[in-house]
Parts: structure tokens; C-alpha cells; sequence
């Protein structure tokens, strides 16, 4: 048996929680709102982010850090602006070498550095590992069979937390392209809000489709100017993750993108929706866009719609009438020179 400690008593945190204690483990999950631990512990679930799965009593609600001295993996799990700060108030608590892993995904929200790097400067003593893939909350805390990635600068402490974290429901494989798979797992929201416009529109199958394959590209395009492998992109982080965001009922993301495409002004799509990681993430891949001199149309015209108040209909026109490409556009330029 292991003792962890997940910050961040979220749909996600609390889904962790469930698991790791179903498979026999001691488990603190941590809130700073003591009206959000009471709420759980009142109702037996948390009702408003992970409705009708039970939180086992043997979990220990708390607000207090002090576990996180005893635990043998602090999980972060808290919405990604909160990251740098939570990061920050565990550092007194930590033994020497404990394993930070984040499930969190998303950018800081004022200078873009990915959320390791984020922690990393707030706890460098400290191994970080990222943990990311195609995972709903709503079906891990139901044992749902679900396959992620767990990438760090350390093969030791990502395999540690894949020991540690992997039960007959949850399959975990090591990997260390850590720019990659935090990209994949970022960026792909603004993807899955563009998937939702389209069903908000009611626009077909073949739009979708085209809609997360050119996504990929754009993603692996911007990934590898970062310093991401290409092939990254093509696993679980990358078109893994962005299959399940973009197509199920379960993502926040997809569900603000619907009230979008039906007329509700992105703001407040937001609001309705509650956390949507996508849209602070979109006004990021744009500016690093522009950083890099990566050309990323769909993210250019989703931050368009987001932030500028352009038309969607304007956005689809201007991604269709785009001068003709030949799909491999930097294969086909090296093999004309």
C-alpha cells in the first residue's frame, strides 16, 4: 500500500482519488475550499464535477498539506493557472526526491511556459513527471479501461509513478518526450472547442474529420519548433488525447465549442461550462504561433472567434478558400529542391 497526496479535489483529482483507493492505497485529497471537502463529505460524491460516483469514506478529505511529508507521490490536479501556486505551498511539506506528477494541462497564463517548467522552478529539488493521454475523469473513477503516458526528464521517476499509479483498470507507459506530450495535452483543447463549434453548427461527419487531422498537423507543427519529437504526436498524447476530447460528451472543451456554434458568445459559453482549459490555451498557441513563425490556420481562426468577435462563418471561409497545399507541404518543398 501507498500513500498519496492529490491536490486538487476537481472532477479529475477526485476520480484519482477514487482509484487509488479502490486499488488499496491511503489517499489525502486536498482542497483549499473547505466548502467543496464538506459538500463531498455530505453528499458522498462530488455533485457538481463527478456526479453519481461514490467517494469512498477510507479518503481523506482535508485541507491541510501536512500529508504530503508522508506521501510517496504528490499528484497536482488542480485547473492549470493554479498549478505555479499550489506547487509553491507544497514545497515545505516535501521529503527530499518525492515525485511531483501533474495531471494538469494547459500553459502558464502569463509567459506560456509548459506547466513542468512551471513546477520545476517552484520545487526543483524535486523530480516532475507529466501524466497525460486520453482520460476522462467520469470514466477512470468508473474503471473504465483507460491508457495514458507518464513523461519526465527522469526514466526512474517516470517509471516510479507508473508503479506506483498503474491498476488493472489503468495502463501507463513511460515516455520522455516531456515537450511533446504536455504540448499534445494542451493544445489539443483548442481543437476539441473547434469540434464542438462544428457540431454546434450542425455540420457533418467529413468537417470533423478534417477538422482533428489538420488539428494534429498544426500541433505537431508548433510541437517540433518547440522541440518535440514528430512521433509523439502520433500516440497517446497526441492524436489519443485529441480523438477523445474531440468527440465525447464528457469534455468541457467540446460542450463550450456547441454553445458557440449555436450562438452564445464565447465568454459565455465559458461560464456556462465552467473550467475550459481550450480557451486560454487557443490566445497561447496563437501568440506562440506567431513566436515560432509556425503557420496554424485553425488555431489563427479560433482565436479569431474567441477574442476578435469574427464570424464563424467568416473562420470556416477563410480556412477554405486558403491557397492549395499539397498535404506533406515540407516533404514535398525538400524533395523539389
Amino acid at each position: 500500500m501507498a500513500v498519496f497526496t492529490i491536490l486538487g479535489a476537481g472532477g479529475f483529482g477526485t476520480a484519482l482519488a477514487v482509484m487509488c483507493c479502490q486499488k488499496g492505497d491511503e489517499v489525502f485529497l486536498w482542497s483549499p475550499f473547505e466548502e467543496q471537502l464538506d459538500g463531498i463529505r455530505k453528499n458522498g460524491e462530488n455533485v457538481s464535477l463527478l456526479p453519481g460516483v461514490p467517494v469512498p469514506p477510507e479518503i481523506h478529505l482535508t485541507s491541510s498539506l501536512s500529508s504530503c511529508a508522508e506521501s510517496a507521490l504528490v499528484l497536482i490536479a488542480t485547473p492549470s493557472f493554479a498549478v505555479g501556486e499550489t506547487a509553491e505551498k507544497i514545497r515545505p511539506y516535501l521529503k527530499a526526491g518525492t515525485v511531483v506528477t501533474s495531471v494538469a494541462k494547459g500553459f502558464h497564463p502569463k509567459d506560456h511556459r509548459r506547466l513542468s517548467e512551471v513546477i520545476e522552478e517552484a520545487l526543483p529539488e524535486h523530480p516532475v513527471v507529466i501524466l497525460s493521454g486520453p482520460s476522462h475523469a467520469e470514466e477512470i473513477a468508473r474503471g473504465v479501461l483507460t491508457t495514458v503516458a507518464a513523461a519526465s526528464k527522469s526514466r526512474e521517476s517516470a517509471e516510479e509513478a507508473q508503479t506506483l499509479l498503474s491498476s488493472d483498470n489503468l495502463r501507463i507507459y513511460v515516455n520522455d518526450d516531456v515537450v511533446g506530450v504536455e504540448l499534445g495535452g494542451a493544445l489539443k483543447n483548442v481543437i476539441s472547442i473547434c469540434a464542438g463549434i462544428c457540431v454546434g453548427l450542425g455540420l457533418g461527419d467529413n468537417t470533423r474529420a478534417a477538422l482533428m487531422t489538420r488539428g494534429i498537423t498544426e500541433i505537431a507543427r508548433l510541437g517540433v519548433a518547440m522541440g518535440a519529437k514528430t512521433e509523439t504526436f502520433a500516440g497517446l498524447t497526441g492524436i489519443g488525447d485529441l480523438i477523445v476530447t474531440c468527440t465525447s460528451e464528457h469534455s468541457r472543451n467540446r460542450r463550450a465549442g456547441v454553445l458557440i456554434g449555436q450562438g452564445i458568445p464565447p465568454a459565455e459559453a465559458v461560464k456556462q461550462v465552467g473550467t475550459v482549459e481550450g480557451y486560454t490555451a487557443s490566445k497561447i498557441a496563437y501568440e506562440l504561433s506567431k513566436q515560432y513563425h509556425i503557420d496554424m490556420p485553425i488555431v489563427k481562426e479560433t482565436y479569431a472567434v474567441l477574442y476578435q468577435s469574427k464570424p464563424i462563418q467568416d473562420a470556416l471561409r477563410s480556412l477554405m478558400e486558403r491557397p492549395n497545399r499539397h498535404e506533406s507541404e515540407e516533404i514535398w518543398l525538400k524533395e523539389s529542391r
